[in-house]
Order: structure tokens, then C-alpha cells, then sequence
């Protein structure tokens, strides 16, 4: 089961907010998912991640969207996930 980090679209028309997931790369966007890792408001530039629960996905395999890996990257997930790598 190959698991991908992913946005989960959520909120009203127009008015979008996202779930940031760790779901099974066959099941559909707005699907079934695994855990939830955080969430992600464009609207109000709002971002609110669960730091261990991300770096647990990574560290076991989990290949994040390009748009994940972003937001990763703006939080310093990314910087604190390649330092484990180098170790």
C-alpha cells in the first residue's frame, strides 16, 4: 500500500479549507484517509500542523504532494526530516 501525504478538500463553494491527510494513494481526494495530519486555510493564509504525526508518515515511507511538501517546508518539517535523514 503505497501512502501519500494530501490535501482533502473541505469547506463551502467558493469558500475553500483544506485537511491535511495521510491516505492510501487509490482511495479518491475527498475519500477515505488514514490519520489526519492538520489542516490548511488559503483563505485566512491559516496553517496548523501536527509536527509528530508528520514526521512519523515520512519517516515510514509516505510520498507528500507537491503542495504538502510546501507547507511542510514553510513549517521547517521538511529541514527537521532531512536532518534525521543525514544522522
Amino acid at each position: 500500500m503505497a501512502v501519500k501525504l494530501r490535501l482533502t478538500r473541505m469547506g463551502a463553494k467558493k469558500r475553500p479549507s483544506y485537511r491535511i491527510v495521510a491516505s492510501d494513494s487509490r482511495q479518491k481526494r475527498d475519500g477515505q484517509y488514514l490519520e489526519l495530519i492538520g489542516t490548511y486555510n488559503p483563505i485566512a493564509d491559516e496553517t496548523k500542523i501536527n509536527e509528530e504525526l508528520a514526521l512519523k508518515w515520512l519517516r515510514t515511507g509516505a510520498q507528500p504532494s507537491d503542495t504538502v511538501r510546501n507547507l511542510f517546508s514553510e513549517a521547517g518539517i521538511m529541514k527537521k526530516f532531512a536532518e534525521e535523514k543525514k544522522r
